[in-house]
């Protein structure tokens, strides 16, 4: 269309654009139809024996975040005190 016609169009609601993405998937290099399990710890076996030189390792993430330290619990005498505010509340 021209594109006079197509805003034309599109100003009285007539015409939708839509875009349209395509991916074309091709089988890689390394493409299998098995999965490989990935070593994750070196043990003292693998060292004593030499096989941790043949066996593929999963790559370490070292921005990973840990998970977050337990800490900040109420004192034992301020969860009975809320819990005994809560009971007086109850009660009006």
């Amino acid at each position: 269309l021209p594109e006079r016609d197509r805003t034309e169009l599109k100003r009285r609601k007539l015409l939708l654009e839509v875009t349209l993405k395509s991916y074309w998937i091709r089988k890689g290099s390394a493409f299998s139809t098995a999965v490989a399990r990935l070593e994750t710890e070196l043990t003292p076996e693998m060292i004593a024996n030499g096989s941790w030189q043949q066996k593929p390792f999963k790559p370490y993430n070292f921005s990973a975040l840990g998970l977050p330290p337990a800490c900040g619990h109420l004192h034992p005498l301020l969860k009975v005190r809320s819990q005994l505010r809560q009971i007086f509340l109850e009660m009006g």
